[in-house]
Order: structure tokens, then C-alpha cells, then sequence
């Protein structure tokens, strides 16, 4: 018996478009809990994430053979979760806007307060993702609300390291958000 899990993503992809079952399983096998785990990472709902990798998957299959990778089978993938995610939430901002038009009397504010609450666990799950450091200066700065000068002085660090931990945090924040940024946008737009 073949071990395909020796073989590359290239290889697997070869025999995939062969309709080899196996490589197609061995693709599986490799890269379901990822894609499940980026996809969480944006849905916070197990039974829709594993409904968004399950359709990646069977469009992969589907495809297999007039499929052409122009990146690597794991950017693809990642990609193709990634805007299935976005058809999602279009799909309920389309939904929501239907709603309103039919009951326009609704009260938007649980929506809006759903929202808000999603967002404050999405940052927090990545403000817990930071270093060591650079979390405690920032949950200091953003969430204490304390100076630079105060905040070096309770971590007995100078104010230029605290500067340093707090731009690097900042900037690991603004990365992983930007890629719900227009999510975000069209959502609060739509919820004013």
C-alpha cells in the first residue's frame, strides 16, 4: 500500500487531478483541522465552520480535475475558507437588510449589541495570542488605561521598551484584523 503521507501538496495534487481517492483523502487528512481552526478563528460556531470546510472540501473534489493552482494547495485552501466565511456573513447582511425592509419598525440594538460582543471576543482572542510582554503592556495601556510612565514603572522597564511592546502589539493587532476589515466596515455601515 502507498504511504501518501509522504507526498508533497504538489504530488497530492497531481493525483488528485488523476481523481486519485486516496491523495484526495491524504489532502484531507492534512489540512481539515487547520481550515477548521482559521475558519473558527472568523465564525466562533463549530457546526458553520465545519459546513465551510466541508464545501471546500467537495468543491476541491468537484474541480479536481480542471483545477489550476497558481499558489501552493495550502494558500488556496486557506483562501478558499477564508471567502466562503465572507459569502456567509453577505449572505446574512442580505438577510438582515430583507428583515429590515419588511419590518422596519425592528430594533437593530441586539444585533448591534451581538456584534460589539463578537468583536471584543475576536480581539480578545488575539490580544491573548500575543506575547507575554507585549499583552501585559497593552491589557495596561488599552484596558487600565495607564501612561507609559506608569506602565514602566510597574514592569520596572524603561518607557521606550513599554513604547516598543505596545507598537509591536498594536501592529500584530491591526494585521490580524485587517482581514475582517471589510466585514466589519460593511456590517457597521449597514447597522447604522
Amino acid at each position: 500500500m502507498i504511504d501518501y503521507s509522504t507526498y508533497s501538496d504538489n504530488e497530492l495534487v497531481a493525483l488528485l487531478r488523476q481523481s486519485d481517492v486516496e491523495a484526495f483523502n491524504q489532502i484531507y487528512d492534512r489540512y481539515f483541522m487547520k481550515l477548521f481552526d482559521s475558519g473558527y478563528k472568523r465564525l466562533y460556531n463549530s457546526v458553520l465552520c465545519e459546513e465551510v470546510v466541508q464545501d471546500v472540501f467537495i468543491k476541491l473534489w468537484e474541480r479536481r480535475d480542471s483545477m489550476s493552482l497558481t499558489t501552493a494547495l495550502s494558500n488556496y485552501l486557506y483562501t478558499a475558507v477564508k471567502y466562503k466565511v465572507f459569502d456567509l456573513y453577505r449572505e446574512q447582511l442580505v438577510h438582515d437588510k430583507f428583515m429590515q425592509a419588511v419590518h422596519p419598525d425592528k430594533d437593530n440594538s441586539t444585533i448591534e449589541l451581538i456584534f460589539l460582543n463578537d468583536l471584543k471576543a475576536h480581539i480578545e482572542v488575539l490580544v491573548e495570542g500575543l506575547p507575554d510582554k507585549c499583552r501585559s503592556v497593552y491589557r495596561l495601556s488599552r484596558v487600565e488605561h495607564k501612561s507609559n510612565k506608569e506602565i514602566a514603572l510597574l514592569l520596572n522597564i524603561s518607557e521606550k521598551t513599554v513604547e516598543g511592546h505596545l507598537t509591536k502589539a498594536l501592529s500584530k493587532l491591526k494585521l490580524e484584523l485587517q482581514a475582517s476589515a471589510s466585514l466589519i466596515v460593511a456590517m457597521s455601515w449597514w447597522l447604522k
